[in-house]
């Protein structure tokens, strides 16, 4: 708590917090990951540094380091390490490993089951609707209204009684007041100063909510390497086979009626429902690919993110877990990435890495 507190300060709820934090309250990687870690003198960043492959040592079957292009000058380089960790998230940690074959893995390091890029999930979002709450419209807009955190409408499907259509939930959240700028502003009619007149009219009376649908993991969606397509840095790219089933369908259907019927019940007025959820990989939560489990033969990982195959590469992102539940993925990967360390640590305690 003492190194998180030199960093990071009480949130004052000042509004705007949707443009960055100048106070340091929120979390982010910097403040309450990289300094902390960097003071401790054990971490060396290394910026402008693209990992190609992991280089293995085929006699001793271990990982052995992992090979480097620096971004500017086009050097490669080698780093070699007694552990890999990778934490590139889901679909750049599966490249790295597709990228790293060898005669004893040709498929991919860690990749005997065949299943290194396959249950690629995320996500389901866009379905959303928005709306006019009467008791706020003509108020003047202020930073009272700009709260660091917006409404959140908890998973309430399947969870104590079953739907008849389809299996796990969703949860909403959104937005409204002055604490962000009026969006709404370029779907609205007008122009110059009536159009001005309408945006302060409205601004402070908005509220909007969007819903995050789970989606059931599924071997078919997955990631592949291109044959043919390279990077700037001459690496195989990312080949995506996703397509949502009919689960996520009914759902996305079953969210469209029941934000419309929250923003009734609200009172709020001029309501706009959007009932299409948006293209795969739009909502950036992307999990899954190094599906995690007991069984080498159905698995990528073992239960502490470690690959079956090669006893000293670990993964701490969401590339082991398939199935991601309604909530942003940022504190799952946290909370896996400690228990993944900490296991670890005592491995290297222990002597056997």
């Amino acid at each position: 708590e003492g190194v998180l507190n030199k960093y990071r300060v009480r949130c004052m709820g000042r509004g705007r917090c949707g443009r960055g934090c100048n106070l340091n309250a929120s979390f982010h990687s910097p403040t309450a990951l990289i300094y902390p870690a960097r003071d401790t003198g054990n971490l060396t960043v290394r910026p402008f540094s693209i990992v190609s492959q992991v280089l293995y040592d085929e006699t001793r079957n271990r990982a052995s380091g992992v090979r480097v292009i620096d971004a500017n000058t086009r050097a490669v380089m080698d780093f070699t390490a007694r552990v890999v960790v990778l934490g590139a998230g889901a679909l750049e940690s599966t490249r790295i490993l597709f990228n790293s074959r060898t005669a004893r893995h040709p498929d991919g390091l860690g990749n005997s089951s065949g299943l290194l890029g396959c249950y690629l999930s995320e996500h389901m979002m866009g379905i959303r609707g928005s709306g006019f709450l009467p008791a706020r419209i003509g108020k003047e807009p202020t930073l009272d209204d700009g709260r660091p955190v917006p409404p959140y409408i908890p998973r309430f499907r399947n969870v104590t009684d079953r739907h008849p259509d389809f299996i796990r939930g969703y949860h909403f959240q959104g937005g409204g007041g002055s604490s962000e700028y009026p969006g709404m502003a370029h779907e609205m009619p007008g122009y110059g100063k009536a159009l001005k007149s309408s945006i302060r009219k409205y601004y402070p009376a908005m509220i909007s909510l969007g819903g995050f649908g789970e989606v059931l993991p599924r071997k078919e969606n997955r990631v592949t390497l291109d044959p043919t397509v390279r990077d700037a840095w001459g690496l195989p790219v990312l080949r995506f086979d996703y397509a949502g089933g009919d689960n996520e369908r009914k759902m996305a259907k079953d969210m469209a009626e029941s934000v419309e019927e929250m923003l009734k019940a609200a009172g709020a007025e001029s309501i706009k429902v959007t009932t299409e959820p948006l293209p795969p990989g739009w909502s950036i939560h992307e999990i899954g690919t190094a599906r995690m489990g007991d069984d080498p033969k159905t698995s990528v990982t073992d239960r502490f993110c470690r690959l079956h195959d090669v006893k000293n590469v670990y993964l701490a992102d969401a590339s082991p877990f398939v199935s991601g539940g309604t909530q942003n993925t940022t504190w799952s990967i946290l909370a896996m990435c400690w228990r993944t360390m900490d296991y670890l640590k005592e491995q290297m305690r222990a002597g056997d890495v």
